[in-house]
């Protein structure tokens, strides 16, 4: 298991005065750090069809993006390329581990694990997210430049899957060692260069936009049959025009479409369902044999493992004082609040014991729903 270290500071006093604020270089934030991955294991994912990944030239200041996967490797070359691989949490049990020191962010806003293999000079150039990420570095060295943000900053496209930005003045000028930490918050830009042949870990969290948040939401409507009040107008009088469309009219649209949002059942069904929705593709293994209720207590009896598949997200909502709502990848289930003991357990850890769980009056309700979600290979038994 991975130990972070934030400079000596508290998570408290990193939350504080860091996250979404300012860029930080954490120095040795893991000590002694191992890399879960070898440089050739990461190719293999990138020769996968439901693997996401990209490889970004830079030979004479022409960058080239190429998208997997990848039959050969030819185009990453001993100089000026990297290869970049998505997700890699969901596909790679070890490297996914590099993902709970950070946990003491919320499951829901987390995102993937990428790892990035580069070899000198290797990069994909000065660029802006608008994400936070935590960098790892692992084996090798990289030469990192971080900003601060700048409106004026020009961001331009290389290539139709490149975007990049000019140069600009950099508060953060370093070349991270092995085990060094480099957290960097939306809208900074920054770029780094290997060194010498490197890997890169990048935890990503999730921001979506209004945009696209909206148009879930509607999506989400339409699925279910819902959001079907309609704008009415009995007291509409007389006007001088009949082509004004009124302010006090288009205030009572806005507020239909905002009543949709504040109807709490379909709004947090939609969020849990929304906010647990991964991505990615995931390694699932369904059960050829599933377990029903009574097989399963019975198992659950004895003090056995239990592991959640890497990549899934697990989120729970409190809808009112009976009934909890936990989500799992996409898919809603609704419990009593009496479970809620288990529900954390599912929620807050990949691995634990059976002898956690509280047998409770609602017991077989919850291990019916924990029945999926074993049967659908998202929690499994380890060997």
């Amino acid at each position: 298991m991975y130990e972070l270290s934030l400079n000596g500071m508290s998570v408290a006093e990193f939350l504080a005065n860091y996250w979404q604020k300012k860029p930080l270089l954490i120095k040795g934030g893991f000590t002694d750090f191992q890399d879960p991955i070898e440089p050739e294991e990461l190719a293999g994912l990138a020769m996968e069809d439901s693997i996401e990944s990209r490889l970004v030239t830079n030979h004479n200041n022409d960058w080239q993006a190429y998208h997997g996967p990848f039959e050969d490797f030819s185009l990453l070359t001993e100089r000026n390329s990297t290869l970049l691989v998505q997700a890699v949490d969901h596909w790679h049990p070890d490297s996914a581990a590099l993902l709970e020191p950070f946990r003491f962010i919320p499951n829901w806003r987390i995102d993937d694990l990428m790892i990035s293999y580069s070899t000198p000079g290797g990069g994909v150039g000065p660029h802006l997210d608008q994400y936070d990420v935590f960098i790892i570095q692992g084996m090798g060295k990289r030469h990192w430049r971080v900003g601060l943000p700048n409106p004026t900053l020009k961001e331009f496209a290389q290539n139709k899957s490149l975007l990049q930005v000019e140069q600009f003045e950099a508060c953060i000028d370093e070349v991270l060692q092995p085990g060094d930490i480099l957290y960097i918050p939306p809208g900074h830009p920054h770029e780094g260069y290997a060194v010498e042949n490197a890997l890169n870990y990048s935890v990503g969290f999730r921001a979506a936009n209004q945009r696209d948040l909206l148009s879930n939401f509607a999506d989400y409507l339409i699925d279910n049959e819902a959001g079907k009040l309609r704008y009415s107008d009995a007291n509409l009088t007389e006007r001088p025009s009949c082509g004004e469309l009124l302010n006090a009219e288009a205030s009572a649209i806005a507020e239909l479409m905002i009543a949709a949002i504040h109807n709490q059942q379909e709004f947090k069904h939609w969020l849990g369902k929304n906010m647990s929705t991964p991505k990615h593709d995931m390694d699932l293994c369904p059960l050829d044999e599933p377990f029903d209720v009574e097989e399963l207590a019975d198992i659950l009896s004895d003090d056995v493992e239990l592991c959640r598949a890497g990549g899934t997200r697990a989120i729970y909502q409190r809808l009112d004082e009976q009934q909890l709502l936990l989500s799992v990848n996409g898919e809603n289930y609704s419990l009593p609040s009496s479970e809620l003991h288990n529900v954390k357990l599912l929620c807050d850890n990949t691995e634990l014991s059976s002898d956690q769980f509280e047998n409770s009056q609602n017991w077989l309700e919850f291990v019916q729903t924990l029945a999926t979600l074993i049967n659908e290979g998202i929690f499994y038994f380890p060997e």
